[in-house]
């Protein structure tokens, strides 16, 4: 009973920072392009249209993290508690730092770990997820930056400007597109938090996801303003034009990836599409800010530090097995120290090849 309660205690903890994390991806442009003045309306926008996604569109994505990935049967209590601390763990950490986090990739990698651990992963599945975790960013890129090179192009050779008609209209569209990727975002996301519950039988679907969406849209409300600043204004500060096509292109591709039951980072894909408008302007620049770099590296290194808590907690609690923990915890030790140790030579530049050798002259032997 007692992990039972500790399994939903910490599903709705961990909905409620998928809330906060998914505001930046849903409502980051229409914010930082200016289309919504006051953050606060933005954030209300936001979790409305999630808890509309989670009610209306979750059951496919539900469906696969709930059984599709490991069998249900293998899918216990305890295996719930330890996926999901692995996973939001990972979420809140990037969330107090502002960083906009796919929690599809932790919650996924937190499930990988635990069927690593058990044996029972489903390499067919998982293939398939990480597969469109490269093309639907890929994708967003390439149709944003098109739409870009494209509308800068009939801008050039347009000769009149738009009328004040049409300029009036972009705001209402861009907001629509918001709300758009915001549903999008609660029917691709809220299963990251609800799936393993119900997987294990502790919550129905439908109570799952109800419940879950309203907890999401409050994380959206009290913990994504860093998000939504993140995502809007410090990556890149957007036309309306562009803006419509990032938000626009983004709820498209996640609402097609969730019909499939595909979890996608949504973060990812509305980050990229950012990227592609601002590359089709600004080129290679873009990729030089700083804070794309860390962004990238995180969304690297998130799945796989989810996946290696999961699979250790799963070795020590579930399996009582203490020795391939004992050789992940050896490894890491090891990549640190030796990471450290360059750095370290890499400063001092004692093995450095244009270090001249000390010359020691007569008199000082003598």
């Amino acid at each position: 009973m007692t992990l039972t309660i500790t399994a939903i205690i910490v599903a709705y903890f961990f909905a409620f920072n998928i809330g906060a994390s998914g505001s930046s991806a849903a409502m980051s442009v229409p914010y930082g392009s200016g289309a919504i003045k006051r953050r606060s309306i933005a954030l209300l926008l936001c979790a409305g249209g999630i808890l509309a996604g989670a009610i209306l569109g979750s059951g496919e994505v539900v469906e696969t993290l709930s059984e599709s990935l490991v069998p249900s049967e293998f899918i216990t209590t305890q295996v719930v508690v330890i996926v999901l601390l692995s996973a939001a763990g990972t979420l809140f950490i990037t969330n107090l730092m502002g960083i906009p986090l796919s929690t599809s990739e932790v919650t996924v990698g937190a499930i990988v770990g635990a069927g690593l651990s058990l044996h029972v992963l489903n390499l067919k599945t998982l293939a398939v997820i990480v597969a469109f975790w490269f093309i639907v960013p890929v994708a967003a890129f390439l149709a944003s930056y098109l739409f870009s090179k494209g509308g800068g192009f009939l801008k050039k050779k347009r000769s009149k400007p738009l009328s004040p008609k049409l300029t009036k209209l972009a705001g209402p569209v861009l907001i629509a597109a918001g709300c758009l990727e915001a549903f999008a975002a609660g029917a691709n996301n809220v299963g990251n938090a609800i799936g393993p519950l119900v997987g294990a039988g502790i919550v129905a679907p439908g109570f799952g996801v109800l419940t879950g969406g309203i907890i999401m849209a409050l994380g959206v409300i009290l913990l994504g303003g860093n998000i939504i600043e993140t995502g809007g204004k410090r990556i890149a500060k957007l036309s309306l034009s562009k803006g419509i096509t990032v938000s626009g292109v983004s709820g498209m591709l996640v609402m097609g990836a969730t019909v499939l039951g595909i979890p996608v980072p949504i973060t990812q894909v509305t980050t990229s599409a950012i990227v592609g408008t601002s590359a089709a302007e600004k080129g290679v620049q873009i990729w030089k800010q700083p804070l794309i770099r860390l962004i990238i590296s995180i969304w690297v290194i998130s799945p796989l530090l989810s996946m290696v808590v999961a699979y250790c907690l799963v070795e020590v609690f579930v399996r009582s097995s203490y020795y391939s923990v004992s050789i992940i915890t050896c490894a890491i030790l090891a990549t640190i120290g030796i990471a450290r140790l360059a750095t370290s030579i890499s400063k001092t530049g004692i093995l450095s090849k244009s270090t001249k050798p000390a010359v020691i002259k007569n008199e000082e032997v003598l």
